[in-house]
């Protein structure tokens, strides 16, 4: 214990460190949705049609969710603290290209550059808290702060669009990322301490062409079922392919003499089980940011701000959570002790937006589900990040940061397609049975795309509830201080 305190206390600016880490990864988080709000005035002002605009928001999935896995082996091999820099550097200038676009293709590559530069950022921002944080306690808390903003992100992205978007204009949703990564440019130099590159890695180029290409396949069809839909062949074939090029990259990580990604890593039980349910919860969640967005502004006729301020009992709701629940009781508390009961929670938060309809009050309807679905996440974040990313050697930290982070990314692209998807279908159906006399089109419309949205939701309810199932099934390691020390991998035994 002596040991472990002291090596602590020598550096006594980790906490500043997290500051750093934690903005940077605000920013990657935030970036996936600050757009949304502003999409609307993005179009009108770089002419595109409703197609194309959708390559906003998909050409910085596409490759985030991607190149996760690349990103987080580069990282092992080059360095931590270089990666990082590299990647905010790489973030900022791919976002001050975008704000100065003068063409929706021009916007549509700065967007995909984010996105690969975000694939580099995130998977080394979450390894150096790995190897920063390792004592129990501290780590609980590190991790609680990183949790609420990786959880939380998303829904302050629609509160700074919406402010940016109606007092500035839209290209200000994406220069506002330049100060930010100047500043964690600046504390990453003067607080994060650098790891040596290790001697004879090698990069894994056929497992990056595998994986990254299934990823890629799989996400962009996913994308792609949304205008196309899902029986459409382009999207088919780009699912099959997907499926095919990950089950062969399966097959060469048993062969690779340096795999991109160590198989023991998936094997673990506990690891496996915290992916399977970060990708289950942000199926959900992506879903319901997308309805809530629409929800708020096209039935209720809120203003981008208000909409964007909508959704900060939300956030608050994710902080409390991760923080001051889950931060404090993960030391004494098995982690499916807490990702059990969020996930029954968010489906909870979930339930109650089932009943919403044209005329719901946000007071006593939606507030409510937005304050039981931030706890619930909240609670689960946390507990992912830190049991995922403990006990992993100090080689394998990026690539198994970058494998939370995908799951998270491909979750959120998959909820965002086929929650859309269903939503879409059932609007059209409850319209088409529903659409008897035209003095009431406008009112049976809107009655049938909120009808729509709580077909979707009931959807999400589902996935939840089965993220809980598999939080409490596969998950089963004990508390952290009961456990091997975070500095030290398990063994394969112990999965």
């Amino acid at each position: 214990m002596g040991e472990r305190t002291a090596s602590v206390d020598a550096d006594p600016r980790r906490w500043w460190g997290l500051v750093v880490i934690a903005l940077a990864q605000l920013m990657v988080v935030l970036d996936a949705t600050i757009v949304n709000i502003a999409l609307p005035s993005a179009q009108r002002d770089l002419h595109m049609s409703d197609g194309n605009r959708q390559w906003v928001i998909t050409a910085y999935t596409l490759a985030f969710g991607g190149l996760l896995l690349l990103g987080g082996r580069i990282a092992d091999l080059v360095g931590r603290k270089r990666t990082f820099v590299i990647g905010l550097i790489g973030f900022a200038a791919a976002s001050a290209l975008g704000g100065a676009a003068t063409t929706s293709g021009t916007l549509f590559g700065a967007r995909a550059l984010q996105g690969v530069f975000a694939a580099v950022l995130a998977p080394s921002a979450l390894s150096l808290l790995t190897t920063t944080f390792t004592d129990p306690r501290e780590r609980g808390k590190a991790f609680g702060i990183y949790s609420a903003l990786a959880g939380s992100g998303s829904a302050i992205g629609f509160i700074v669009g919406g402010l940016l978007t109606e007092y500035l204009n839209w290209r200000w949703c994406l220069y506002v990322n330049v100060p930010i990564a100047v500043i964690a440019v600046v504390g990453a130099f003067a607080l994060l301490h650098d790891t040596p590159r290790h001697a004879g890695a090698r990069l894994d180029v056929p497992g990056v062409l595998l994986g990254c290409g299934g990823l890629v396949a799989i996400v962009y069809g996913f994308s792609e079922a949304e205008p196309r839909g899902w029986a459409d062949p382009v999207v088919l074939g780009l699912l099959a392919a997907g499926v095919v090029l990950i089950a062969t990259f399966v097959w060469w990580q048993n062969r690779a003499p340096v795999p991109l990604l160590p198989l023991h890593i998936v094997k673990d039980r506990n690891r496996a089980g915290c992916f399977l349910t970060m990708a289950l919860a942000t199926i959900g969640m992506f879903g319901l940011f997308l309805f809530m967005t629409y929800y708020l502004q096209v039935i209720l006729g809120y203003s981008p701000v208000r909409t964007g301020l909508a959704f900060l009992p939300l956030t608050a709701a994710i902080v409390v959570g991760a923080t001051q629940i889950s931060a404090r009781l993960l030391t004494h508390v098995a982690p499916r002790t807490l990702m059990v009961p969020g996930m029954i929670l968010a489906a909870g938060g979930m339930l109650v937006l089932t009943r919403m309809t044209v005329g719901s009050s946000y007071a006593t309807e939606i507030l409510p589900a937005l304050i039981l679905m931030g706890l619930g996440m909240g609670l689960t974040f946390m507990p992912v990040f830190s049991t995922a990313t403990a006990g992993v050697a100090p080689q394998d930290s990026g690539v198994t940061s970058a494998t939370v982070n995908t799951s998270q990314q491909v979750g959120g692209s998959i909820g965002t397609a086929l929650l859309n998807t269903v939503a879409t279908t059932s609007s059209a159906a409850y319209i088409t049975a529903h659409l008897h006399n035209p003095a009431q089109k406008n009112l049976v419309i809107r009655e049938g795309i909120v009808h729509g949205y709580t077909v979707a939701i009931w959807c999400a309810v589902g996935v939840m509830l089965l993220a809980g199932l598999i939080a409490g099934l596969m998950v089963t390691t004990k508390p952290p201080k009961y456990g091997v020390p975070a500095q030290e991998p398990v063994p394969e035994s112990a999965a």
